[in-house]
């Protein structure tokens, strides 16, 4: 073979390969491209932000996550618009907006989406009264979770729901959802246990209510404000609650027809009553520890004053307050003396609550934590006697206005926090978009 014909299928291989080399160019270059900018003015300790989308303007609220076959999508709902969100996360760098699903409704304008969970092929939501911030809740609404198959994680497909008055949600397997609700002929919200394993057809499994909830049947609650606000915490047969101003309720689900409360640890007084005295109540794996705490609600902090706790419960029947979180204070150089003169709302909020999904970081002595105005705090508990912040992340202030609150400053609102089991956090805001963050700092040693 002459030298000219060896050289022919070279010369033919250049193009190919320099067309190979520019098609990854170009590739690297649009998922830069595609990257936001970190929005500046963040202050952070022990925290560093890895990503950050606008979500096409509309902030979000609560999220759950599921990866598939090495990709990660992130679900969540909105507070100021109708529907839900999926976000690619694959590369925390480059979250990408895949697809807003409108709620499609005639009653939609007033009618709140903000609830999100998700297990395995299975995802919740909801539609329930908006509050003042979004529409008119004495106008007509939805009252009713939606259940949704997504086993094509991008596409969604809605195949059953079931009415009824609901603020919170909770998956504990594909078949099982556990909903923070008011069914009629009760006050405030309830557990109600509801069979899935047929979308199309719920049945309910159980309910468990606190005494005096059941006012249909003649009860008389103690006090106002008893309510179950955020999710249950079901580890094996047992479940913890946060019943709002009755505290935390620990109940035996082993037959979950009929739940039986074992114990019982009220905060209100002195801490703040009413339906949010405790808003989140969460197990730390393999430890007899529970991480409690209330939700802060007027702004400029005109209530009585919030809490975060740890609460033994060594022995379910009597559980014990140990300690009480350390109350965050500004950073060095902040233009305002404390938080409660910053503007909005300040106290904690949502804890890294779907532990069910093995998709999200087990909860172990790193404590997150979102507080409003405060941003995102982390907290050591691996001496529960005696809890410490170790890091924090405050967002700029927002300089887009989308909804009504804060009313008395455009201050910033972190809402909730969830980790996955990569390690990367996620915040959502009431006026800003959603933050990838990576804790640097040292972690608290293993679990004994």
């Amino acid at each position: 073979m002459s030298d000219r014909n060896r050289k022919k299928p070279l010369a033919g291989r250049m193009p190919i390969a320099a067309g190979l080399l520019v098609l990854m160019m170009w590739l690297g270059l649009s998922a830069q491209s595609r990257a936001q900018q970190l929005p500046q003015g963040w202050v952070a300790e022990n925290i560093e932000p890895v990503g950050y989308s606008e979500l096409d303007g509309r902030p979000g609220f609560k999220m759950a996550i599921k990866e598939v076959n090495g990709r990660w999508y992130l679900y969540m709902g909105h507070l100021w618009d109708h529907g839900w969100t999926i976000v690619d996360v694959t590369d925390p760098s480059t979250p990408q907006v895949l697809k807003f699903i409108p709620y499609e409704s005639a009653n939609a304008q007033n009618s709140w989406t903000i609830q999100m969970d998700v297990h395995g092929d299975r995802m919740l939501t909801n539609a329930t009264a908006a509050g003042f911030e979004q529409g008119d809740p004495d106008k007509p609404h939805d009252e009713k979770v939606l259940i949704w198959d997504i086993s094509d994680p991008v596409n969604p497909r809605q195949v059953g729901e079931y009415e009824v008055a609901t603020h919170r949600n909770y998956l504990l397997d594909e078949n099982t959802m556990h909903l923070a609700a008011t069914p009629p002929g009760y006050g405030g919200n309830i557990n109600l246990v509801i069979d899935i394993s047929d979308p199309s057809n719920p049945t309910e499994i159980g309910r468990f209510s606190f005494p005096g909830q059941h006012i249909g049947a003649g009860e008389e609650p103690a006090e106002s404000g008893i309510s179950q606000h955020g999710p249950p915490d079901v580890v094996g047969n047992v479940a913890y609650m946060g019943m709002g101003s009755a505290g935390l309720a620990i109940v035996d689900m082993t037959d979950p027809a009929s739940p039986k409360m074992i114990g019982n640890l009220d905060f209100a007084p002195p801490f703040k009553p009413g339906m949010t005295s405790l808003h989140g109540a969460l197990k730390v794996r393999d430890k007899p520890l529970v991480i409690v705490n209330s939700e802060s609600g007027p702004e400029m902090c005109e209530e009585p004053l919030n809490f975060a706790a740890v609460v033994d419960v060594d022995d379910l029947a009597n559980p014990r307050l140990i300690s009480l979180f350390p109350l965050p204070v500004p950073p060095v150089g902040a233009p305002y003396s404390d938080f409660c003169d910053k503007g909005g709302r300040f106290g904690p909020h949502n804890l890294n609550q779907l532990q069910h999904s093995p998709d999200v970081e087990s909860q172990g002595d790193l404590v997150y934590l979102t507080y409003f105005n405060a941003g995102l705090r982390l907290f050591d508990i691996s001496d529960p006697q005696v809890p410490k912040e170790v890091g924090f992340f405050i967002p700029p202030e927002p300089t887009t206005r989308y909804g009504a609150v804060p009313t008395t400053r455009l201050a910033v609102q972190t809402e909730d926090v969830l980790v996955d089991r990569r390690g990367y956090m996620y915040i959502t805001n009431k006026n800003q978009g959603l933050w990838i963050l990576r804790h640097t700092g040292p972690r608290p040693p293993a679990n004994p």
